[in-house]
């Protein structure tokens, strides 16, 4: 589904009521809500999940928006979501890092991209100083679009998103060890419970240039993990395939090491298929 609309403009005149949406920010060690809140100009009620080295809860008001912060000890960016989705009270939940800073008028134009869009259940948005994939246009994504999407880019109707049962894969992710890729995981799932999930052409928020906390570079380690992560995602032949496709697409990208090498070493993690042995793993142990 192909529709075009006015660039970057997500306002719609004479809706009565925009539905609520609320921010489900992941962090780590946080000391300053308030100066975060305002670095990242956010303006909407907000889900704060900070990990660091005590259990705690705190609620603030900053500029007339409902602040809610979760300090937790446990560790994992999808546990993080995942913590989040559950405490939120919002209609449309938007995901966030710390390293956000949302566009002037962001609840509004998020808000009216869903009555624009009734029968969305998942609208990716998309975000300053990156590739605009899909132009001005609204469309309905599927299964290759997924491939390019971020997780700053997600939002979501949260009643649909609980009643699908869908949640991230949380052994996956940043802390996890076992490499990225959690929104491809997460997307793809939700397209299985049959939710609905468009683009729609609104620049979101920018993303600042920091030091990942994950990504040390294209090493061994990185083409090992992506090899277990997507295997895990796609099964064994077409991660085979896009192996292949990978290597090729990040070639002027690696330094110090061959395409072929890149290959190999991304087949040598679709061969360890870590990820699949662990979910079987954990599945015999709850059903023992």
């Amino acid at each position: 589904m192909l529709l075009t609309a006015k660039p970057y403009i997500a306002v719609i005149q004479g809706a009565e009521k925009l539905a609520k949406t609320e921010i489900l920010l992941s962090c780590m060690f946080l000391s300053d809500s308030k100066e975060m809140i305002k670095r990242s100009h956010i303006t909407s009620d907000t889900v704060i999940i900070n990990q660091c080295d005590e259990e705690n809860y705190k609620e603030e008001n900053i500029c007339n928006a409902l602040l809610r912060t979760f300090s937790v000890t446990d560790r994992g960016l999808t546990k993080s979501r995942n913590l989040a989705i559950s405490k939120s009270q919002a209609d449309i939940c938007i995901i966030c890092d710390d390293d956000e800073i949302f566009n002037d008028g962001y609840e509004k134009a998020v808000s009216s991209a869903y009555d624009a869009l009734p029968d969305a259940d998942i609208i990716i948005f998309d975000m300053v100083d990156r590739p605009l994939k899909w132009g001005n246009r609204i469309k309905r994504l599927g299964y290759i679009d997924l491939m390019s999407v971020s997780s700053w880019q997600i939002t979501f109707r949260r009643e649909k998103l609980l009643a699908s049962g869908v949640l991230f894969d949380e052994n996956m992710g940043a802390g996890s060890g076992n490499g990225a890729e959690e929104e491809f995981r997460f997307l793809t799932q939700c397209r299985k419970a049959k939710l609905r999930i468009y683009h729609y052409p609104f620049r979101l928020a920018s993303v600042a240039q920091t030091q990942s906390t994950w990504f040390k570079g294209f090493d061994e380690e990185f083409f090992v993990n992506r090899g277990n992560t997507t295997r895990y995602i796609m099964g064994l032949p077409l991660s085979v395939l896009y192996a292949a496709y990978y290597a090729f697409a990040k070639r002027k990208q690696l330094s110090g090491m061959s395409m072929l090498r890149a290959f190999s070493y991304t087949v040598k993690g679709i061969k360890e298929n870590r990820l699949t042995k662990l979910k079987i793993c954990h599945c015999f142990l709850q059903s023992s």
